[in-house]
């Protein structure tokens, strides 16, 4: 007998992730599936603004026809996972459950390689990147200097993140430059903001879910969009061979930073 845990308990896996995952706040779910592991994402052009004629024909300007772009990306993540539970191990330990057992590899295993994978298309992606060693003097010049080129960029201040690592965000508390706004809910450090920079999210990530040598990036979730598919989970009770239970995953995910939105990505790397 097989329990297929993504029918059963989808809903609590995907709020289990989301709990954990420090990326699902720097990546978007605007995408349309056209296939099993392909997604596209559309762009619409714009028209011509043009000086309004009071006489004559067209006086409005010539009729343009707007054009439709589409950006199809296949899913290349395909990754999967298989472990077996002893029958008297789960009955001599509490800990040993398949339940838990699930939310702990989700938590410790499946999360943190997102998340990994996710902030490396990030940084590959980004449209300007920077290469400098950052100090407690140079920090807040070097995060107001990537702010003005999503400025220059016109990249909505809304919506904006700055991901760092823990020994950036220590530079950025013993700056005398920087006032942080600290005062965020709970609902927000669930997702990993633990504060506030000029309209900013700040989203401390443990330097080994990112790119080596990042300093910070400072991104928009309208530059990546990121599908997930936590396409199964299931255990099996008494397989062939095992007394106790089989557990089997298998998970389709992939990132990817849209052609036209780069811009919307500042990577500062330390020397």
């Amino acid at each position: 007998m097989a329990i297929d845990y993504a029918k059963k308990y989808s809903g609590v896996v995907d709020e289990k992730f989301k709990e954990v995952a420090k990326s699902d706040v720097v990546v978007n779910d605007d995408f349309d599936f056209v296939g099993a592991k392909t997604v596209s994402v559309q762009t619409v052009s714009t028209a011509t603004l043009n000086d309004y004629k009071r006489t004559g024909d067209n006086r409005y300007g010539d009729i343009e026809d707007l054009d439709v772009t589409s950006q199809e990306m296949t899913m290349t993540q395909d990754k999967s996972f298989t472990f077996a539970i002893d029958k008297m191990d789960s009955e001599e330990s509490r800990a040993l459950q398949s339940g838990t057992a699930l939310a702990r590899q989700l938590r410790e295993v499946i999360v943190p390689e997102v998340d990994k994978y996710r902030f490396g298309k990030i940084a590959a992606g980004a449209g300007t990147t920077k290469t400098l060693a950052l100090d407690k003097t140079n920090i807040y010049e070097a995060i107001t200097e990537a702010t003005e080129k999503l400025d220059d960029a016109e990249v909505p201040v809304e919506g904006r993140q700055l991901i760092v690592t823990p020994a950036t965000y220590k530079l950025m508390k013993q700056s005398d430059d920087i006032e942080m706004d600290t005062e965020v809910g709970q609902d927000m450090r669930i997702k990993g903001i633990i504060a506030n920079l000029d309209g900013m999210n700040i989203i401390k990530v443990p330097s080994n879910r990112l790119p080596a040598n990042t300093g910070f990036i400072v991104t928009h979730a309208m530059a990546c969009c990121s599908p997930v598919k936590l396409a199964e989970y299931k255990v099996h009770t008494d397989a062939p061979g095992i007394s106790g239970e089989l557990v089997e995953g298998r998970v389709y995910f992939d990132a990817f930073v849209l052609n036209n939105k780069k811009k919307a990505i500042y990577l500062h790397k330390n020397a």
